[in-house]
């Protein structure tokens, strides 16, 4: 059985031609995230015949489970990542759009701490910084 139709099942999902070779792409992307069309587009590239409509679908169906993370980073537009488990924050270049992934423990803990003086726990967050190169 392949790692994908494992993680499916894994999920609570069944075994669809969509779902993995969808989810195969996301497994391809690396640490690029891709919103629906992107996904929709390399299927096309790909010869599978699978609608929008669909893609749309599975993604919600993979959020859903576990499998993917949905980010608004643009304007309207949902990215999709797979879910690593791990948490990350973002910087997004406002000039090519480019999604770079970091760890910060002094802002970890800052937030904590922040949260801590104000009464609260926090239960999740996400830090998105919007960054554009520096001048030289």
């Amino acid at each position: 059985m392949t790692s994908e139709n494992q993680e499916l099942k894994k999920a609570g999902l069944k075994v669809t031609l969509p779902r993995v070779k969808i989810l195969q792409i996301l497994e391809g992307a690396g640490d690029r995230h891709m919103s629906a069309d992107d996904v929709y587009r390399t299927l096309l590239d790909q010869g599978e015949d699978v609608g929008l409509a669909t893609v749309y679908r599975v993604l919600t169906q993979f959020e859903t489970a576990g499998l993917v993370q949905r980010h608004h980073f643009e304007a309207g537009t949902a990215v999709f990542e797979l879910a690593k488990g791990d948490h990350h924050d973002h910087m997004i270049c406002l000039e090519t759009g480019k999604v770079i992934e970091f760890v910060d423990p002094i802002i970890e803990k800052r937030q904590h701490e922040i949260a801590e003086e104000h009464g609260f726990e926090i239960e999740d967050h996400s830090l998105i910084l919007y960054v554009r190169p520096k001048k030289k």
